[in-house]
């Protein structure tokens, strides 16, 4: 049995001679429990291959997002609307963003990106949905942005306390900004509700031209009573379905 529910990201596999129908049908074959991230139109197919749609964006403008009071009304309406699409569809979690420090405090970006999801977590809480706010790192692939450290994200679900509020844990940023990956996903599996993988550096295959070691971090994420998805956002340097293939094997424990 394996442990844990693996997931295609959308974005990094139909590309080349794979076609959505392609993705979805050899995803299934595979496997895998979720293609997330992926157009409206093809949520049916998704689902009638059996699997889940495991996330989707809450919101728009990584950059200009939650840390931002001016952005909280706007961001308001985008997810009141999202936790309905997700709760009507079956969809567990939305994709949040913090945006960027521009100048901002960590203690003060902390206060306004929780304020902003205190907005709607009632509606989060009422309607079954997580909202999961995503770490990237600030290194290289987005410069500025807040969330970019476990202990922050971490410190903002705390201050809007709820179990519909969790970070979205992205092994490939994590590992660029802390490194420290098993420690630190045993310490605050609690407050994690997805997870996406990647290559580091470069994000590409989860292979051994990189320098995370999949099977081990996944050992330790089944060890907990973690029940979300893992999904796979790397960008294959072959074959888009190979690479899948050698990615779900590399992460089934």
């Amino acid at each position: 049995m394996n442990r844990i529910k693996q997931s295609v990201c959308w974005w990094c596999f139909v590309r080349g001679n794979v076609k959505p129908e392609k993705l979805v049908k050899e995803a299934a074959a595979i496997g895998f429990n979720s293609v997330e991230m992926g157009p409206p139109e093809y949520w049916d197919l998704i689902q009638e291959h059996g699997m889940k749609v495991a996330i989707i964006g809450g919101h728009g403008t990584l950059t200009d997002g939650l840390n931002r009071r001016e952005n909280h009304d706007r961001i308001e309406q985008e997810l009141l609307k999202n936790i309905e699409v997700a709760a009507q569809r079956g969809i567990p979690s939305l994709i949040c963003f913090s945006g960027n420090r521009k100048g901002l405090s960590d203690d003060e970006g902390a206060d306004i990106t929780a304020a902003g999801l205190s907005r709607v977590v009632k509606a989060a809480e009422e309607k079954g949905v997580t909202l999961c706010l995503e770490l990237l790192n600030s290194k290289v692939d987005h410069p500025d942005y807040q969330c970019d450290r476990t202990r922050w994200g971490v410190e903002v679900c705390k201050r809007v306390n709820s179990p519909r509020v969790k970070l979205l844990y992205d092994i490939y940023h994590m590992q660029i900004m802390e490194g420290d990956l098993i420690r630190t996903i045993r310490e605050n599996i609690q407050f994690i509700g997805h997870f996406h993988t990647a290559g580091n550096p470069g994000r590409r295959d989860l292979d051994d031209t990189q320098e995370i070691y999949y099977p081990a971090v996944m050992r330790a994420i089944a060890e907990t009573d973690y029940a979300g998805y893992v999904g796979h956002e790397f960008i294959p340097k072959g074959d888009p379905i190979a690479a899948l293939k050698r990615a779900f094997e590399t992460c089934k424990v």
